[in-house]
Formats: structure tokens, C-alpha cells, sequence
């Protein structure tokens, strides 16, 4: 797109006017009278439309399956889809689709928010996508996977208690919920990327949906280290470990997600020395998963692994939550540069 330099007139003292490209205006059939539709963008610039009325318009993703499927890979290719904002996915063959395709579609539906089959035949399946971007704000969706993931490590540190080896099944599935809606963040994103309208109508900015969507992610890789500690806890369970060791596991796991927790508030807060603070504590946190990992060499063989395991996991979702504080100080600081 070529960019045109007009020069803004004044008339009547008061009045500011720019003339429209003469090609624009012919190609769109406009004529004396008409109203042209102005839209101010989060970014600051100005979009001019012919028309006043909405008009949303799909994109479409198509698949043409082949005889064999790999339903790995076509699970990939639909996640892939979903994210990138297409509204539709229409999967096609020559040959009648296999029951294969069917099952991963119905997964596929399951896992991916607001994906529904509303067309299938012999020979193809329409998927589309019956949420609008502006139904789920991504502040609700962040404080949403910010209390799945600290319920799925309160559960996990009360297992250590309970013997409870069947938590872990519970705690991957709410794993799965926060995937889900870190996708839904991520296709937020790609869709408003794509047109900013989208960011008006969300009432967010360009910086805040980066931001929300890099808070996003490291909530979902905080979220897998929680899955991780539980298998490796379960794995332990039946063992008869030190006292000290135990304290030391729940002592740095509970600090861990107080500063998680603490670094959500900085964020929302927009609380930079909160935030700083956050960071600060996280030297101590490194301090105590390095004395569990000196106490594990006390076990033998897969005890002491998955005793290290665990101790290298709190550490990363300490740091991870680190991360949402820095990420946070980055945000207040540059919008403070806007006011």
C-alpha cells in the first residue's frame, strides 16, 4: 500500500479539511453528500471507511484430507487454525471422511473455546467459531487462569498430605483449562493484530493485548510446572521422607506462589514497587530449592530425582513470576510515558 502526504486546509477559521485520493473515491462510487465513516484507533491514527455500516466478513480456513491421516498432525493443523482467528475450518476429501477425523474434530471442539461443528457431510466437516473476540475481556480470562493454576498447587501441596496419588488426574485437567484459555488469549490477539477495530471495540490498547498475551503464556508454562511437582510428589508419596525435607517443599512451593500472586496484584495494580519487591524475594526462593536439592543426595536413585524435580520446578515458577513482574513494570512504565 502506497502512502499519499496531503496537507490539512482550514475554512471558515475553524474547520480542518483534507481532500480524498481522487481513485479511492471513484473506485468506492462515492458522490456529493455521502457520509464516510471515521473511526479513532487505539494507536492514534484515524480510519476511513465508505461506508457507516458494519459489515464483518469471515476468514476461512479449508483442509483437503488425504487417505492417511495423522491425527497428531491434524490436531496441530486445527489448534494452528483456531489461533491464528480464523472464523471458519472447512476440512474436505474426495473420498467419504474417516471416523479418525470425525473423533479428533469432536477433541478438537472440546478443547478449543467457542468451536462448534455446524456442518458435516460425507465428504466434509464446517467448523466455525460461535464467540465473539469481545465476549471474553482478557483481564477476566488472566485472573481466570491465575486461580486455576493456584488452586491446581494448593491441591498438589495438600497431596503431600492426604497420600492422594489421584490428584494428579484432577490437576492435568485443569491444566487443559488453562491451555484453553491461553489459546483464546493468543487468537485474541492474532484477530485484533489483524484488525484493529477489534482493539476499539475491547477498549484495550495494541501494548495492553501484548502484554496480556505474554502474561498469558507464562501463566500456561507456570501451570505445566504445577503438573510436573504433582507427578513427581506422587511419585514419592509412599516414601517415608524427612521431616525437613517436606517443610522445605511446601516453605519455597508456598513462596513461590506468593509471589505469583503478589506479582497478578502488581500488574492489575499497575504497582511498580510491589513489583520490585517481587523480584527481590526470589533470591530467597532460589536459596531454599538449593537446600532441598543438597537434602535430596540424601535418597537413593528416582527418590532423589524426583525430589530434584520438584525443587527445579518451584524454582521456575518463581521465576516465572518474576517474569510477570518485570513484565508489569514494563507496561506501567510505558503508559505512564503516554499520560
Amino acid at each position: 500500500m502506497i502512502m499519499e502526504i496531503r496537507r490539512v486546509q482550514v475554512t471558515g477559521g475553524s474547520s480542518f479539511v483534507i481532500t480524498l485520493p481522487k481513485e479511492w473515491v471513484i473506485s468506492h462510487k462515492i458522490k456529493k453528500n455521502d457520509p464516510i465513516a471515521l473511526s479513532k484507533k487505539p494507536d492514534g491514527t484515524i480510519s476511513i471507511s465508505p461506508t457507516i455500516t458494519e459489515e464483518i466478513t469471515g476468514k476461512i480456513k479449508k483442509f483437503i484430507l488425504n487417505e492417511k491421516i495423522n491425527r497428531t498432525y491434524l490436531l496441530r493443523q486445527l489448534i494452528g487454525a483456531y489461533i491464528s482467528g480464523y472464523n471458519s475450518i472447512i476440512l474436505s476429501s474426495k473420498k467419504r471422511i474417516s471416523s479418525d477425523v470425525g473423533i479428533i474434530v469432536r477433541y478438537f471442539t472440546q478443547i478449543a473455546i467457542g468451536q462448534e461443528v455446524i456442518e458435516e457431510t460425507n465428504n466434509s466437516i464446517v467448523i466455525k467459531d460461535l464467540l465473539k473476540p469481545t465476549e471474553m475481556p482478557f483481564n477476566v480470562t488472566i485472573k481466570r487462569m491465575h486461580l486455576i493454576v493456584k488452586s491446581m498447587h494448593e491441591d498438589t501441596m495438600q497431596s503431600m498430605e492426604s497420600k492422594n496419588k489421584k490428584i494428579v488426574e484432577e490437576i492435568m485437567i485443569r491444566d487443559s483449562d488453562v491451555d484453553r484459555l491461553h489459546w483464546l488469549i493468543a487468537r485474541q490477539q492474532n484477530i485484533i493484530l489483524q484488525d484493529i477495530t477489534f482493539a476499539e471495540k475491547m477498549n484495550i490498547s495494541l501494548t495492553m493485548t501484548y502484554t496480556y498475551f505474554l502474561i498469558s503464556r507464562i501463566i500456561e508454562r507456570m501451570g505445566d510446572h504445577v503438573v510436573r511437582i504433582a507427578k513427581n510428589i506422587s511419585k514419592i508419596l509412599d516414601v517415608r521422607l524427612n521431616k525437613e525435607i517436606k517443610q522445605k517443599i511446601q516453605i519455597s512451593s508456598n513462596l513461590a506462589f506468593e509471589i505469583f500472586n503478589k506479582s497478578i496484584g502488581s500488574f492489575f495494580k499497575k504497582d511498580i514497587i510491589s513489583a520490585n519487591k517481587n523480584i527481590e524475594s526470589v533470591q530467597r526462593l532460589e536459596n531454599l530449592c538449593e537446600e532441598i536439592n543438597t537434602m535430596a543426595s540424601e535418597y537413593n536413585g528416582s527418590i532423589a530425582i524426583s525430589i530434584g524435580y520438584i525443587a527445579e520446578s518451584i524454582r521456575r515458577i518463581g521465576e516465572y513470576a518474576e517474569d510477570i513482574s518485570e513484565t508489569a513494570i514494563n507496561y506501567i512504565i510505558s503508559i505512564k510515558d503516554k499520560s
